[in-house]
């Protein structure tokens, strides 16, 4: 490993902030066009959630974590809560996925998570417990927020960053290009996404290593 890229390394396990390595430095990222990959998770209420379960409906995966400014911008704003409102009435299904290891920022118990979703006004259709990373790193999440899309038919549609403003100000998020709701508009209408990958920014996601 050259000199550069173990000073990078250290700057991200100090800072706990990154933008999302590329795919040589990580394990490969699921590919947009292919089956995503498929996964049985536990919510909050000790229900195991299975992605199977929803073929013939579009999902979004969020990543979170509720002590990264990143995340906090988009919910402080209420950025996130109104779109989770939206999509969910309109039969999409939003799994938010918390993959904090214990003991690290992020982490909550259920009943810790399903608190923080009321105070927040937050809408998902569950949230998802992932403390030992494995839905994480099974779709190759590196910050928070890390969206994805899978349209009805199974196929990974987006992935990457919310929006194209990489900052914790929440006066960006008014100017932003939100790629989540321009890929849903862009699948509605039948035309291909794009961009189908742009690079996620935010938050290191604290997988326990």
């Amino acid at each position: 490993m050259t000199l550069p890229i173990i000073r990078a390394l250290k700057t991200v396990a100090t800072t706990g902030f990154a933008v999302a390595f590329c795919a040589g430095t990580a394990l490969a990222a699921p590919s947009v066009g292919k089956p995503a990959p498929d996964f049985t998770g536990v919510d909050t209420r000790g229900q195991q959630v299975k992605l199977a379960d929803f073929r013939g409906k579009t999902v979004i995966l969020e990543w979170t974590n509720d002590g990264c400014p990143y995340v906090r911008k988009h919910y402080r704003t209420g950025n996130m809560q109104a779109l989770q409102k939206e999509l969910t009435g309109d039969g999409v299904i939003w799994l938010t996925v918390i993959s904090s290891s214990p003991g690290t920022q992020g982490y909550v118990e259920p009943a810790e998570a399903d608190k923080l979703t009321r105070s927040r006004d937050a809408a998902p259709t569950a949230v998802l417990l992932d403390p030992e990373g494995k839905i994480g790193r099974l779709y190759d999440a590196k910050v928070t927020p890390h969206m994805y899309i899978i349209k009805p038919d199974g196929t990974l549609a987006y992935q990457g960053a919310i929006d194209d403003k990489p900052t914790t100000r929440d006066r960006d998020v008014k100017t932003a290009t939100n790629y989540v709701k321009t890929a849903l508009n862009q699948i509605a209408a039948g035309k291909p996404v794009d961009p189908a990958v742009t690079r996620a920014y935010g938050c290191t996601v604290k997988y326990s290593w």
